[in-house]
């Protein structure tokens, strides 16, 4: 725990046998209470390595239900044990777990709402082997968001978040797609709702066993992220009702005071 705050840490994997006992290895468990993995039908042995981890709570589906799909159940999961802070952490060592705790630590002291590690914040993701296709795709996209939502983050797309439970209860996410699509989905519901963001550098690894989507899937996100922005400017302008900002109501800003 943290500030007397349970931390839950939620694992969406697929196929990520080779590399899980890395990432779990890593976590600080001094913080961290309990670890939830959710298994997407994966075709290795993702599953049975998890148990063999002794990971408390390992889910298998008996289907694929895509990315957002496996989020949906990780976020559910998590609530059910009464997590207060939940971070997503991805199985295949891309995103080190090192980074957890100033991933956590503002969230528990009422410092933030969400935490988002941002591979672009400096010179991480080219470093780290992000190919330049998908670095400047993410740089437009992001810039072209900032504008559409009239917010400022350096990134919307990292897989590295964490939220309070206050966050998780309040956002319509089986609303959401259950494609690749949910993360930008999701961040466009948590800025919509006036939920405080920050965000921490985070450097980034590319390599074999790492997940990353094709060309073709990348181009179909960015599709839906544009989607997301265009959808995100009509309902504030009053010009459409889209679902997933459906019944999310814009919370009071409240002045937080801190002593130094």
């Amino acid at each position: 725990m943290i500030n007397g705050k349970k931390i839950v840490v939620v694992m969406p994997a697929y196929n990520a046998s080779a590399t899980l006992k890395k990432t779990y290895q890593e976590i600080p468990f001094e913080i961290v209470d309990e670890v939830i993995l959710v298994d997407d039908h994966s075709a290795d042995n993702t599953a049975e390595v998890a148990r063999e981890l002794g990971i408390q709570h390992v889910i298998r589906h008996e289907k694929n239900k895509g990315y957002g799909g496996n989020q949906k159940t990780c976020y559910h999961k998590a609530l059910d044990i009464g997590a207060d802070i939940v971070v997503m952490l991805h199985p295949d060592y891309q995103y080190t777990p090192l980074l957890l705790e100033a991933m956590l630590y503002p969230i528990a002291k009422d410092v933030y709402d969400v935490m988002l590690a941002a591979r672009t914040l400096g010179k991480g993701a080219l470093v780290g082997g992000m190919p330049v296709y998908k670095y400047v795709a993410n740089r437009f996209l992001t810039f072209f968001q900032n504008v559409m939502v009239n917010h400022k983050l350096a990134e919307y797309h990292t897989g590295y978040r964490a939220f309070s439970r206050e966050v998780l209860e309040s956002l319509p996410l089986d609303q959401n797609s259950d494609d690749f699509v949910f993360d930008n989905e999701m961040l466009g519901q948590i800025i919509y709702a006036d939920f405080n963001i920050g965000e921490v550098s985070c450097p980034t690894k590319y390599f074999e066993e790492a997940s990353s989507i094709n060309f073709s899937r990348s181009v179909k996100y960015g599709l839906g992220v544009l989607r997301v922005s265009l959808t995100f400017r009509l309902q504030r302008w009053g010009l459409g009702n889209f679902k997933i900002f459906k019944g999310l109501k814009r919370r009071p800003h409240q002045k937080k005071e801190y002593s130094f």
